[in-house]
């Protein structure tokens, strides 16, 4: 199977930006991913300095509480719906990334 992602374990992302030696190993994961040519997603993200570090290190893709607690399929679209009339989409995430 061709390999086009690389997921950060949420044990990483937890004590971000405390965690000089956390933010050390996620900044290099994502630096080795892209020159590998893969797409970077951080799982756990939990707050606004975690994403915020994320965006600075230029990870693609996030998911994590930050965002929502896991949903039924039957609720996603009246989730993102809503978030789409308050015109709030993913506002609070950063532009290049994905939710």
């Amino acid at each position: 199977m061709p390999i086009d992602t690389v997921k950060i374990d949420r044990s990483f992302i937890r004590y971000i930006p405390e965690s000089r030696s956390d933010t050390q190993i996620t900044s290099a994961v994502i630096g080795l991913g892209h020159q590998l040519g893969l797409e970077v997603v951080a799982e756990g993200v939990e707050n606004e300095a975690q994403l915020e570090f994320l965006r600075r290190e230029g990870c693609d893709e996030v998911q994590g509480y930050y965002f929502s607690h896991p949903l039924p399929p039957a609720k996603i679209t009246a989730f993102l719906a809503s978030r789409m009339e308050n015109g709030a989409a993913f506002k609070d995430g950063p532009e290049p990334m994905r939710a």
